[in-house]
């Protein structure tokens, strides 16, 4: 594989002069520049080395965390090195031929820098504005994360190329000079390389017979970067431009280092429940009468549905935060009108501005100085939909502003959410390299902000909904992101095609996504280019029915409605939308859940189970929350597949049978359902009436499905329940519920307690338990004997703890 970087020419750092301890970690001088080693905490170190002895303390929008203050740690200054350490990791510099080891308190390695055949330091190396780090890799190690990439989860072996891409956009593949041979040229291929989100931070895990244990590297700069997994014995990265920042998370686990990473760039914000539920959407020139036409189709049919989506042929010519008023003469009406029947609008925002002097838009920023320009000081000029087009310059905090405030303007129609597109930013045949940048008076190349543009978007936008809507939770999406956009925004996967591979390469790129920091992400369901058969989309809804962003759209070529393909195809596709719906309570506590802690919802089995060889590369199947596995349908005509089942013992979804984990199974799949299995041990909380929508949804009953475990143990899960919109869960208005499970000698003793101070708006009233594999029917409810009937038990429950015992 042809290497994406070259070494010719480069310069590396040698000799260390001298070393000075500072409140939180050592300063170094290495030959003419200065390294900074701090101690974040005692398993995170942040490294930084200056450029001209200049440190650049901002060098992204992506970190969200307040540095502690004394940490604590020692050094140890010798002839020879210097040894900085905590309780947890202790990491040693050679002086006279700079090179960095890091390892845990237990001996095992976190990362070595490299020499080169002659035994000196490659560990930094530098040429003119671009900088290389140089680590010890093994070709059977295995790396993680990297963000929104093609090809299986592990990433070793492949190079990848961070620099936010618009992949359909003409000649797309000659900007990052790739031979006309290699299969990675074709940008609607599975492989293609780089796609729309740049998120530099990864995980490696050493090829170990004795330990699975993972570092994780995040680096804070947002320029063009590559990264080469290809040699046997190292791995190394570049980038193009700005200072080296670089965060290392010694783990031992991949949970541990999500977490802290996520601490780090920032958590995603609870999300409203209506943005968990299927989302509609087609780019297609609709008017208002087909868009109420379409909602009450989902009503009359009962296809559950919360939201329809407008792309861009609602606007004037293209004009953003502009309504075509032939196609939609009474907008707050058609918007009331759906909402009344449970149903939402979402409109598509991009930032290029039409240039066009008139437009109220236009002339605004102009006015202020809000625009990207050129070096001569013109506007910078690109080519998008309204054709001649201009762009904000988000790095401004006014631009910003004015930004939100036209969002904010937008959305009083009664829209519930924004959708930010060609937000790379994409601009058409014309090079964004001319386009420049203003930070506090200094121009800033464009390859500086270029995988951040869609961050401060973000960050405008949101800012405007909350401004707007201050009681509500927002919703974002956008096509684009770097690190730290999970604080804003949800992301979907672009323009995909409707092919198998392409539903199969979206499982590892969800996966990947969740464990790089960002939870909720999907993929359009059914593909949004080319045409869709009958067969693929039943397939695509079913696996998207365990995706975090659930949302079918595609281009105007072909309709590609749950209903396009007729009545059995319809039938399915409902099946599998009303499964969503009946486990709401499960995805909403699994998303509260992730808003806290960072943890992914769709996530590789690595992440669960790293100790697990066999899970190490498996890129077709994924746990949705904690307790689902999942394993989509990716070929034509596949009526069953191998499953490969973690520790433990597995319940299939769809059947019944039990599973006993550490194999693999062949599961069946007919076309009523793909491969779904439920951990035993796990509680799985399900609706039991299926809603056609969230709105108001406050349910009676929740079910409470038990899947009995195999063996005596203990296990956990969650039930959060709030009023799904507004921020008043901060307030302590809410109801959570930890379960407590635990099996002993042929009991089963279930535990629940709250927290929480309850909302107005809940109803429930009763938990039904449904146990699954349970002998027994009797049991005691907080001591009193009860009956179980049918392997079922409604037990009156508004909030309270409780305590339940069966016998299996």
């Amino acid at each position: 594989m042809a290497s994406l970087i070259k070494t010719d020419m480069i310069e590396y750092l040698r000799n260390v002069n001298s070393c000075k301890e500072i409140s939180n970690g050592i300063l170094l001088e290495v030959d003419r520049e200065l390294v900074r080693i701090e101690v974040i905490k005692d398993n995170i170190l942040r490294i930084k080395i200056s450029q001209n002895r200049i440190f650049d303390e901002n060098p992204t929008w992506a970190t969200d965390f307040k540095l502690p203050s004394n940490p604590k740690f020692t050094v140890n200054d010798s002839e020879n090195s210097i040894v900085l350490s905590t309780d947890k990791i202790e990491l040693s510099i050679s002086k006279d031929n700079f090179s960095m080891n890091c390892i845990r308190n237990d001996g095992t390695n976190v990362f070595s820098t490299c020499t080169d055949t002659e035994g000196k330091s490659i560990a930094y190396g530098y040429l003119n504005n671009k900088f290389i780090i140089t680590r010890k890799y093994v070709y059977k190690d295995n790396i993680y994360g990297l963000g929104e990439k093609t090809g299986q989860i592990d990433k070793s072996g492949e190079n990848y190329v961070m620099w936010n891409t618009d992949i359909l956009a003409p000649d797309t593949h000659h900007h990052f000079h790739l031979s006309d041979s290699d299969p990675k040229n074709d940008p609607t291929s599975n492989v293609f390389d780089p796609y729309y989100v740049s998120i530099p931070f990864f995980y490696h895990i050493p090829a170990d017979k004795t330990h699975r244990n993972a570092a994780g590297f995040f680096i804070d700069n947002s320029y063009k970067a590559f990264f080469e997994f290809t040699n046997s014995n190292q791995y190394r990265f570049q980038f193009n431009g700005g200072q080296y920042t670089e965060y290392i998370f010694a783990g031992p686990s991949m949970k541990d280092i999500l977490s802290e990473y996520t601490w780090v760039t920032g958590r995603m914000q609870a999300p409203p429940i209506w943005a968990l539920g299927y989302h509609q959407c087609r780019w297609f020139p609709y008017i208002q009468e087909e868009l109420e036409d379409m909602a009450e189709k989902f009503v009359k049919e009962k296809i559950p549905c919360d939201t329809l989506w407008i792309d861009i042929d609602y606007m004037d010519g293209y004009r953003v935060f502009t309504w075509n008023k032939d196609k939609f003469p009474e907008r707050e009406k058609m918007i009331q009108k759906l909402e009344d029947m449970g149903i939402r609008v979402i409109t598509i925002i991009d930032p290029g501005v039409k240039y066009e002097p008139g437009n109220p838009v236009f002339d605004e920023a102009v006015e202020k100085n809000l625009l990207c320009k050129a070096e001569n000081g013109q506007l910078y000029i690109g080519a998008v939909w309204p054709g001649r087009t201009v762009f904000p310059d988000f790095t401004k905090e006014e631009t910003r502003e004015w930004w939100g405030e036209l969002n904010a303007e937008h959305v009083k129609s009664g829209l519930a959410g924004i959708w930010n597109d060609m937000n790379e930013p994409a601009t058409g045949v014309i090079n964004t390299n001319d386009m420049l940048f203003d930070i506090d008076g200094e121009n800033f190349s464009h390859e500086r902000i270029h995988n951040q543009y869609a961050i401060l978007m973000a960050m405008g936008t949101r800012n405007g909904l909350l401004k707007a809507m201050p009681e509500k939770r927002t919703f974002i999406l956008s096509r684009a992101g770097s690190p730290g956009i999970q604080r804003y925004s949800a992301n979907w996967m672009g323009d995909n095609m409707s092919r198998w591979e392409h539903l199969e390469m979206s499982i590892a790129m969800g996966s990947g996504l969740g464990i790089s920091g960002q939870p909720f992400v999907g993929a359009d369901a059914g593909g949004f280019g080319e045409s869709a058969t009958a067969e693929l989309l039943i397939r695509w809804m079913q696996y998207a029915t365990f995706t975090p962003f659930f949302r079918n759209h595609n281009s105007d070529k072909k309709d590609q409605y749950l209903w396009s393909f007729g009545k059995a195809t319809k039938e399915l596709c409902k099946k599998t939308t009303q499964m969503r719906y009946r486990l709401m309570p499960y995805v909403y506590s699994q998303f509260m859940e992730a808003s806290k802690t960072g943890e992914p919802i769709q996530r590789p089995l690595v992440y669960d189970y790293q100790s697990d060889k066999t899970v190490a590369n498996i890129s077709d199947e994924y746990l949705f929350g904690k307790k689902i596995l999942v394993a989509p349908i990716c070929k034509a005509g596949q009526t069953s597949r191998s499953v490969y089942l973690p520790e433990g013992a597995w319940y299939n979804l769809n059947t019944g049978e039990i599973n006993e984990g550490n194999s693999y199974v062949t599961a069946e799949a007919p076309m009523e359902f793909i491969p779904t299995f439920v951990k035993a041990g796990s509680i799985i909380p399900m609706l039991q009436k299926i809603p056609v929508s969230t709105m108001n949804l406050h349910p009676e009953q929740i079910d409470l499905h038990v899947f009995v475990p195999l063996v005596d143990g203990s296990y956990t899960d969650i039930l959060h329940e709030d009023d799904g919109l507004t921020f008043n869960f901060q307030k302590g208005k809410y109801l959570r519920t930890f379960f407590t499970l635990s099996k002993k000698d042929g009991v089963l003793l279930i535990k629940a307690s709250v927290s929480g101070n309850g909302f107005a708006e809940s109803a429930r009233q009763t938990f039904r338990f449904i146990f699954h594999n349970l002998a027994k029917t009797t049991g005691k409810l907080n001591g009193n004997e009860v009956e179980i009937k049918n392997k079922t038990l409604l037990v009156d429950n508004s909030g309270n703890d409780f305590e339940l015992e069966c016998y299996t």
